[in-house]
């Protein structure tokens, strides 16, 4: 990894996200959910969402700034776009053919339930994916940082993330990988940074689904000693996380909150790992910004992300100890 001039506070290590397969998020809340009837439905909410532009939506709450490539069509593409123009967001939109899909959350009120419905999303031609290829290459700068996470589209090739890899490793630039199945075993194959598994992630990764927490942790080890990873932050929702370096493992509880809903949790925890990093902090420091991020997001209603009061708050909670 070539080195660059250290990242501080002032002058921060640029970031860039990559989403290639972005969402409308629409959240709304009924009474009861049941076949074949219809459901009247409270007020709804549409957010941006999607795992690398849901990064940058919560680097900018945090005050900091990344450079969010993502890939959009059709009346929910444009739809999607503005919404985030309207937050600020700095970054290049890929045009397809295809239109942007929506993904759907309905809390169910009379139980506290949550269903979320994941839409599959448009089929990426090879010439849409190698731009989206070409324009986080165009956006890497020595030093940095990029994190491509989220699904794969249909019609792109199970390697995506780890060809993001090879040439971030080639520019100088960090890779951070969000994702699950196929295209995070290859990503892994081909060496990078940092992954941040959930537990059931980890354990599709090493062909063993069942895993208690300590044998989730041996895994993440095994993962860094192989050589291929250098820094696992592994999240296990309302058991808090594990980050696993070469130089040891370290756990942290979530700080005591009432969860309202987890759409988005994981993206925060990263966005907020990231961008410290990348103002250099330490990674110790980094990861308590991860968890008080996504405990900070667990508790706000249906798709709505964290907000920097609360991330902060928590922080000072997770280093007091």
């Amino acid at each position: 990894m070539a080195h660059s001039p250290a990242a501080s506070a002032a002058h921060p290590a640029p970031i860039v996200t990559l989403t290639v397969n972005p969402a409308l998020d629409v959240s709304t809340t009924t009474e009861t959910v049941m076949p074949e009837h219809k459901m009247r439905c409270g007020p709804s909410r549409v957010d941006p969402g999607g795992g690398g532009v849901n990064v940058s939506r919560v680097i900018e709450r945090l005050g900091g700034h990344s450079t969010a490539i993502y890939a959009v069509g059709g009346p929910t593409g444009q739809a999607y776009r503005q919404l985030l123009e309207a937050e600020g967001i700095i970054g290049r939109a890929i045009a397809i053919a295809g239109s942007t899909r929506e993904n759907i959350t309905i809390d169910e009120t009379s139980t506290g339930k949550q269903f979320r419905f994941v839409l599959q999303g448009p089929h990426l031609s090879e010439a849409e994916w190698m731009r989206c290829l070409q324009a986080t290459e165009a956006a890497m700068h020595l030093g940095g940082y990029v994190v491509p996470s989220g699904s794969l589209a249909p019609g792109m090739p199970d390697d995506f993330y780890a060809r993001v890899a090879r040439r971030a490793r080639e520019l100088g630039v960090r890779c951070v990988v969000d994702a699950s199945g196929a295209a995070l075993a290859e990503a892994v194959a081909e060496g990078v940074y940092l992954v941040k598994p959930s537990g059931r992630e980890l354990g599709e990764l090493v062909g063993a689904p069942t895993l208690t927490i300590d044998e989730k942790v041996e895994a993440a080890r095994e993962l860094v000693a192989r050589g291929r990873v250098e820094v696992v932050a592994l999240t296990l929702g309302g058991d808090g996380a594990v980050l696993v370096t070469a130089e040891g493992v370290t756990r942290l509880a979530s700080p005591p909150i009432t969860v309202h809903s987890t759409v988005g949790a994981g993206d925060s925890f990263l966005g907020a790992m990231v961008l410290r990093l990348a103002q250099g902090h330490d990674l110790a420091a980094a990861f308590r910004g991860g968890v008080a991020a996504g405990a900070a997001t667990a508790t706000t209603e249906a798709t709505e992300l964290c907000h920097r009061d609360v991330v902060e708050r928590f922080e000072r909670q997770l280093a007091a100890g």
